[in-house]
């Protein structure tokens, strides 16, 4: 007899496909806000329609969110697996939807980043709730397609977000693209509360708030000095070199106290499992050259080609498509080829897209972008959901929380320091390309013009006439500082895709391949799920 109050496993099992298309839902919401803010990016930059912000403040607009997510995602997962996944679920999406709303009407750069952070903690609460969940309802059989298919979610994300986006943007003000999350989490939160069952570690660990503190505190430290080091194009300065150093002192105390005390956010102890390492270091890689890449696409596509917002939206749906085709097909070619064949060829794709834009100018037919935008979301569908499986693999259903919290957190960190990183480079490189052209010039408006291409464009509005020859250097010194990121950010994925080559195992999944423990059917798996709508 089952007690009440508890779901029958047998019905989570009839109903598992369905609560992944409830868990998908909660996803989009975090998928699309990522997207339309790239679409965003120019509009937020102008001074007249839009926040008049700097590369800078754009980016941290970006790592804002990036770095609460990743620095929360470990606790979150770690109170998700002791008080309850679907509990921690609906209150995310909450979270998530305020900071939406916050991030809609801000009034200034200061409030959009301060809104953003906000943002980054309920979407830290949502996404390692969804992994956990899916590898507690699906047996080891099935786990890879529902990954796999969880993935391609992104792809979905990615298509939508930045048309809906152009299309708001094409009627209403920039902080509409925001309120796209208000339903999206309205509507995920009521499907959770009805038909997501209940789960949790029976053997909860303790919450490592210590932890938590040095790796938000290490991350915000690197990234704020490599941006500090972009924005005012030089690196050997005291505010530049003192965060970056400071803030890696602090991760290696992170790394250091994680690895001696019994109940870790991060148990740096797992990374001796191959599998787990290189798939973490190769998801990381993966989104450090994406992240940067779609960071400077938007002000290709709308400032230095001059497409609307809306048209810049359309011309991102070849990568969700190449995702979309390829994602739920990687399941089935780990278990024809192995994780090793599969991670490796989707990250050299990844960097042979990458590299493509370097060979991208002013001129270039439009549709070459579109060809290598899908030859991208290709390589980045088939190497995700193997690297993403196999980290889920390693790790016992009950400690689900903390896998999906660092596979996770190395895609939000990878987007983070890859948006740092290479808008700083681009930052630097397009500030070195357009000075001989500011030289007639006052000191004062150099300074302004020189930000981005955006300030650049903004400016030649401002001072008239004259202005009119700073465009196509503009332009010129734009395309010029995309090839030299576009190049290192292929580099980085080439990076890798050497990784997974050396350090992941070559074994099929059908092959010898030991099941974690824990790892038991649903039939079978000692789960604690309890009832959808009757607890909750």
């Amino acid at each position: 007899m089952i007690p009440k109050g508890t779901m029958d496993k047998q019905m989570i099992y009839r109903r598992r496909w369905v609560i992944l298309s409830v868990l998908i839902v909660g996803l989009l919401a975090i998928v699309i806000d990522n997207t339309v803010l790239n679409v965003a990016l120019k509009t937020i930059a102008e001074p007249n329609g839009g926040l008049g912000a700097s590369q800078s403040q754009l980016e941290w607009a970006i790592n804002s969110y990036t770095l609460v997510f990743a620095g929360l995602l470990f606790t979150f997962g770690v109170i998700g697996d002791r008080f309850g996944r679907k509990r921690l679920l609906m209150i995310g999406l909450a979270l998530f939807g305020i900071g939406s709303l916050l991030s809609a009407y801000a009034h200034s750069p200061d409030q959009l980043i301060a809104a953003r952070a906000a943002m980054g903690f309920g979407g830290a609460a949502v996404m390692p709730q969804t992994l956990s969940i899916i590898s507690n309802v699906f047996d080891p059989a099935e786990r890879a397609k529902a990954i796999g298919i969880w993935a391609s979610a992104v792809g979905i994300g990615i298509a939508t977000g930045p048309v809906l986006a152009g299309l708001l943007l094409s009627h209403f003000w920039w902080g509409s693209v925001f309120l796209i999350n208000v339903p999206v989490t309205v509507a995920g939160a009521i499907a959770v509360a009805v038909l997501v069952p209940e789960s949790r570690n029976p053997d909860p660990g303790k919450i490592d708030y210590l932890g938590v503190l040095l790796s938000v505190v290490g991350l915000v430290l690197v990234v704020y000095g490599i941006v500090q080091g972009g924005d005012t194009g030089s690196w050997l300065r005291g505010d530049v070199l003192g965060p970056v150093v400071g803030g890696l002192a602090v991760l290696g105390i992170f790394a250091w106290y994680e690895s001696r005390i019994s109940h870790p956010s991060l148990d740096v102890r797992l990374f001796a499992d191959r599998r787990l390492s290189a798939s973490v270091g190769a998801i990381g890689l993966l989104f450090f050259g994406m992240g940067g890449v779609f960071f400077f696409t938007a002000f290709y596509l709308q400032n230095a080609r001059g497409y609307s917002a809306l048209d810049a939206g359309l011309l991102t749906v070849p990568f969700a498509a190449g995702q979309l085709l390829l994602a739920p097909r990687s399941a089935g070619l780990v278990r024809r080829y192995g994780a090793k064949v599969v991670g490796t060829t989707g990250m050299f794709v990844m960097a042979a897209a990458l590299a493509g834009y370097a060979l991208i100018g002013t001129t270039t037919p439009i549709w070459t972008l579109a060809v290598l935008f899908a030859i991208q979301g290709a390589g980045v569908g088939v190497a995700m959901p193997s690297a993403t499986s196999a980290v889920m693999d390693v790790l016992p259903r009950e400690r689900a929380g903390a896998g999906s919290a660092l596979t996770n957190t190395s895609r939000q960190i990878g987007v983070a320091l890859g948006v740092a990183v290479l808008g700083s480079i681009l930052a630097q490189a397009y500030r070195s390309q357009l000075q001989p052209s500011l030289s007639g010039l006052s000191p004062a408006v150099r300074t302004a013009a020189s930000q981005s291409i955006a300030a650049t464009q903004a400016t030649a509005q401002h001072i008239g006439a004259a202005g009119r020859n700073l465009l196509a250097p503009a332009d010129a010194s734009f395309t010029h500082a995309m090839h030299v990121t576009a190049l290192v950010a292929a580099l980085i994925a080439m990076a890798g895709a050497l990784v997974v080559l050396r350090w992941m195992p070559g074994l099929r999944r059908d092959e010898n391949v030991p099941v974690a423990a824990g790892e038991l059917a649903p039939e079978h798996g000692e789960m604690a799920v309890q009832g959808a709508g009757v607890e909750g």
